[in-house]
């Protein structure tokens, strides 16, 4: 079984107009639909994963806070890239205007 990244992806300027419109019902309810597609996939996550934050970008000339479009990620165990994209085809988070998934399996690392 391979690994596969997947890293949910989503214009900032949609998500910020998102989260200002949603009331407390609608975020419950987004998060039953997470929740549900979630315990449908649950034996092919790896690691289910989580939101992410805000990010600093760290180079050889040292950190800076960077704004980027990840939302979050999941690790994705699956026989193919296809099966694993499939599986994304029904994500609650595919549903917000803009958003994707970007889906890259994760190589082993030579020697470890």
């Amino acid at each position: 079984m391979k690994k596969f990244l997947v890293l949910y992806r989503m214009d900032m300027g949609e998500m910020k107009k998102a989260m200002a419109s949603m009331n407390p019902e609608d975020q419950k309810k987004n998060m039953a639909e997470w929740g549900a597609w979630m315990q449908k996939h649950i034996a092919s996550f790896a690691d289910a994963g989580a939101p992410a934050g805000k990010n600093t970008q760290v180079s050889a000339s040292g950190a800076e806070q960077k704004s980027n479009d990840i939302g979050g990620y999941s690790i994705v165990q699956a026989e193919s890239q296809e099966t694993a994209v499939a599986m994304l085809s029904d994500s609650p988070h595919l549903k917000m205007p803009g958003a994707t998934a970007d889906v890259m399996e994760l190589m082993p690392m030579p020697g470890m």
